[in-house]
């Protein structure tokens, strides 16, 4: 079973940055992607990076705030996310592909954005 932990979520002001972790616990190397959800809402896909880290691909609605990246070496996957919004307060997933579907989650780290 493969485990995700994510870090670094917090309680931050509106403008303020933020870097969240992931780490993964086997080192069999995944796709990896980060969602978001607020409650009653769905879970919303903010964007995923390659298993070597040389593709990424961002969600129109993040893609000019947001960057992953990976450092193989360390299992662990970012998701930097800058000039945050109050509207940026969710709980933040990130998860594991093996290219076919979503396969691992983690539990998720808090980040809350006030104006």
């Amino acid at each position: 079973q493969v485990q995700l932990v994510e870090s670094g979520g917090g309680d931050v002001q509106a403008g303020a940055s933020l870097r969240l972790s992931c780490v993964v616990s086997k080192t069999r190397r995944y796709g990896m992607g980060w969602f978001r959800q607020v409650p009653g809402k769905e879970r919303e896909f903010l964007g995923s990076i390659s298993v070597d880290g040389g593709a990424t691909r961002l969600d129109d609605s993040v893609q000019d705030r947001f960057t992953i990246s990976r450092d193989s070496a360390k299992n662990t996957v970012y998701l930097q996310m800058d000039s945050l919004k109050p509207e940026d307060t969710a709980l933040y997933y990130c998860a594991a592909t093996d290219g076919v579907a979503w396969r691992f989650w983690g539990q998720g780290t808090q980040v809350t954005v006030s104006a």
